[in-house]
């Protein structure tokens, strides 16, 4: 088991290294100022916002659309006017849901590339043309990027360690899993970019605002995962842009909370994989390498809690004089072992913050907590809420509302500089869809 496991960690390791991003193209096919729209869906932006809005508008995106619950139109919109009221629309749903929230602003778009972007999102200046890089490939539908934790305070928390440490962790596992097959299990929410035509696509929003689990418990969050197991489904390609010039920076709850954050992200996780390997199994012949991390995933908790229970047995037997060792230099000897071992793991964390070493030893607890909290998910797949915001109520509810909306013909919109959407959003300034994306999109995808 200690020989697979490092010899996987190697292999990931190593094709991390060998990965490139994809650089950008002389003469580009797609433009920020003119076919890239941010949707930001939220309920709750504060002043953080404006960082993060500020650093959207380096990159010259046509249009940033803000989408909230109506009660938040206000303040949402003083936000958007303090930034830029000419660039930033701000729209509104009837209820806080998110997944309805990004299906709202995919209907009022015009441009051919779609950013979503969480509201505390930091980019580098580079962001925007390094994630439209991989577009010129018309078979690429979807593309994230690498992550990094921005401190809420002057000075990271243990949680915020513990998340930047996870960060670096899943940084190698996408740039490694794009280098080795093309596929990633998730193209995260906290940035990602997407060829309009496939979202606006019927199927899709149906699909994607009546996603139940087991037929019957109607999913809210997950809309990263549903969107990154739609590309697979429908043959489309996707990418990573793991480098400094499009890794993003965004905040973590500073304290317990990041536990909410990390059961919703872990249930997400189960049943986002299990419908891949078992019920689409798209995935097992479009990405084998990433199924095989799905895969280990699944067993990964359940082998992580071999160890500590193998020593407490060792321990008791020492202790009744049945083994040769004593108590104390089994469970030395292991603690040993577990800081050697999961340092080695940290280390390209380590080498950019030395200073968070002293948490390994909390990186070590949180990781069986975390094993113990897998499994504890794994059989509380039907609990759907967000768990770290309130304000978000039945997914059910929300869409009959929307729907409501819709059929009384109001788009939602806010009184911002931009005004409400065009009465026929796809043909604005003449623009269409690009027509190869197009043409590969009516193949199929595949």
């Amino acid at each position: 088991m200690l020989f697979y496991r490092y010899l996987w960690f190697s292999i990931r390791v190593a094709a991390s290294k060998a990965y490139r991003p994809v650089p950008l193209p002389i003469n580009p096919t797609y433009i920020a100022s003119e076919d890239v729209t941010i949707i930001v869906p939220t309920i709750d932006a504060g002043e953080e916002f404006k960082e993060a809005a500020r650093s959207w508008l380096v990159g010259k995106p046509k249009e940033i659309i803000i989408i909230t619950e109506e009660k938040m139109l206000g303040p949402l919109q003083d936000l958007a006017n303090a930034v830029d009221p000419q660039r930033i629309r701000v729209l509104t749903v009837p209820f806080a849901n998110k997944r309805l929230q990004m299906v709202h602003g995919i209907r009022n778009t015009t441009t051919d590339i779609i950013v979503f972007a969480d509201d505390d999102a930091i980019w580098p200046p580079t962001m925007l043309p390094y994630i439209l890089s991989p577009f010129e490939d018309q078979k690429v539908g979807g593309v994230g990027t690498s992550q990094r934790v921005q401190p809420c305070g002057d000075k990271m928390t243990v949680w915020e360690v513990l998340a930047a440490f996870r960060l670096t962790i899943r940084n190698i596992e996408i740039s490694s899993a794009t280098h080795i097959d093309g596929g990633v299990p998730c193209l995260s929410g906290r940035t990602a970019a997407y060829r309009t035509i496939i979202l606006k696509d019927p199927d899709f929003i149906h699909g994607f605002t009546n996603d139940f689990w087991l037929g019957k418990y109607h999913l809210n969050s997950g809309d990263d995962k549903f969107l990154t197991r739609w590309m697979v489904a429908h043959g489309w390609n996707t990418y990573i842009q793991c480098c400094n010039e499009a890794e993003l920076l965004s905040t973590m709850k500073p304290n317990w909370r990041f536990l909410l954050q990390v059961l919703r992200w872990t249930r997400n996780t189960w049943r986002s994989d299990l419908r891949s390997l078992f019920m689409e199994r798209y995935v097992w012949t479009s990405h084998p390498y990433c199924a095989y991390t799905m895969v280990d995933k699944l067993f990964n908790p359940f082998t992580l809690l071999v160890g500590p229970c193998l020593v407490a047995y060792l321990a008791v037997q020492s202790a009744k004089g049945l083994y040769h060792l004593p108590v104390w230099n089994i469970v030395v000897s292991y603690l040993i072992w577990l800081m050697c071992t999961r340092t080695v793991k940290l280390l390209p964390h380590l080498w950019g913050r030395p200073q968070d070493i002293i948490h390994v030893p909390a990186f070590i607890l949180f990781g069986y907590y975390f094993a113990i909290m897998k499994m504890y998910a794994l059989f509380t797949l039907h609990e759907v809420g967000w768990g770290t915001r309130a304000g978000i109520g039945n997914a059910t509810d929300a869409l009959n509302a929307l729907n409501d909306q819709n059929a009384r013909g109001g788009n939602g919109a806010g009184a911002s500089g931009q005004g409400g959407a065009p009465a026929n959003a796809e043909k604005e300034e003449g623009r269409r869809y690009d027509p190869e994306a197009a043409q590969y999109a009516q193949m199929g995808g595949r």
